[in-house]
């Protein structure tokens, strides 16, 4: 018999999940993790092939000031802005972070492997400001395997089409609605069309569009708790993997009509689905609800820390968890609906919320180091 130990219970189900086609990509990154040989142990023993970031991880991270003060102290002498020190910091770790995972970026063809940066939150509604910011970034870390996140804004659409367009792998993020899903595909296909026509190899570009997914739930649930009866009741934790279902099915149906298929046939990827916000928000959930239940082929799930070791310790993969769901999935966020709660409405609500939440871990991320350059005799502009 063979002995089932702790550590073979623990790969188990992340190995699963990376055997059902699930990238697992870590929703997290700092200094400290980087040096102490974290993140690389991750990626050697935790089915990690993949890290984003966003503004409110690195205000995290950098705000602790840990890792950082060397290079704050030598950004203070050269008298840098704190635009520029934030920009300098956070290029340096997301560079340190994709040379760990370039193995993993070879090893896939380019599929996996990958570290997002995000463009300035403060950018979201401005397409030329986020486009340049975009070539910027991607000239900055100078690595292969970076992705630059532009969030799926009004003007974030047209910026990622021309973002793509130059051959500049993306990450769209903040995506709560499927009607603006539908629309960050088009504009990555839009983005391909024109990079073929620069005669660039669509084989080297890759995105992935990250639909947010623990975000619908609270703020659905929220409502429904509102209401109190028993059909609202009953329609909690439900709404959020509907969407994330059906953003599936519109992934699927795209990706096989024949624009995609032209394109295809130039050597184009697929623009992969990503659950973002994976951790529950509501302790009555079981924390890996956003993992059991999103499991399908070719898509990427990026989990924080303590979803990550919640799925290796007790996830429930049993294989897809998507596909089979659509008309339950209409049907839940059709019944959202009958109540009186406005899907539209709460979509829109989100993305504003997204990018403003973003905007002030920006600007609270800029205050710490102003504070930490100042401290260091430097009047930081």
């Amino acid at each position: 018999m063979i002995e089932v130990t702790e550590a073979t219970a623990t790969a188990g189900a992340l190995e699963r999940l990376s055997n059902e086609g699930v990238s697992i990509w870590l929703d997290d990154l700092s200094r400290k993790r980087i040096a102490s040989g974290n993140l690389a142990e991750l990626v050697g023993t935790r089915n990690v092939v993949g890290v984003t970031t966003n503004p409110s991880i690195f205000q995290a991270a950098i705000g602790s000031g840990e890792g950082y003060e060397e290079q704050l102290a030598d950004l203070a002498v050269r008298g840098v802005t704190v635009d520029e020190a934030v920009r300098m910091m956070t290029t340096a770790d997301v560079r340190s972070a994709a040379d760990i995972l370039h193995s993993v970026y070879t090893a896939t063809g380019g599929r996996d492997g990958r570290v997002s940066i995000e463009v300035d939150p403060r950018l979201a509604h401005h397409t030329a400001a986020t486009i340049a910011e975009a070539k910027q970034l991607a000239w900055l870390v100078d690595r292969p395997n970076v992705m630059i996140k532009i969030p799926a804004t009004r003007a974030g659409l047209p910026a990622i089409t021309e973002v793509i367009g130059l051959g500049i792998s993306v990450n769209v993020t903040l995506i709560f609605s499927l009607e603006r899903y539908r629309e960050v595909i088009d504009a990555y296909l839009a983005g391909l069309e024109k990079a073929a026509a620069r005669g660039l190899d669509l084989s080297t570009i890759h995105s992935v569009a990250s639909f947010f997914v623990s975000r619908v739930d609270a703020e659905i649930d929220k409502r429904l708790t509102v209401l109190g009866t028993d059909a609202a009741l009953a329609l909690k934790g439900r709404a959020a993997l509907a969407n994330a279902r059906l953003a599936y099915a519109a992934y699927e149906e795209v990706f096989a009509g024949d624009r995609w298929t032209a394109l295809s046939g130039a050597g184009a990827n697929k623009q992969r689905p990503l659950w973002a916000s994976t951790g529950v928000k509501d302790p009555a959930y079981k924390d890996t609800l956003y993992v059991d239940e999103l499991v399908a082929p070719g898509t990427v799930n990026t989990m924080p820390e303590a979803t990550l070791n919640a799925t290796a310790d007790h996830g429930d993969i049993t294989g897809d968890t998507v596909t089979g769901g659509y008309a339950q999935a209409r049907a839940d966020l059709a019944a959202v609906e009958a109540l009186g709660i406005s899907y539209d409405e709460v979509v829109t609500r989100l993305e504003d919320e997204g990018v403003a939440k973003f905007a002030v871990a920006w600007q609270d991320l800029l205050d710490a180091v102003t504070k930490s350059l100042m401290s260091k005799g430097v009047d930081a502009e």
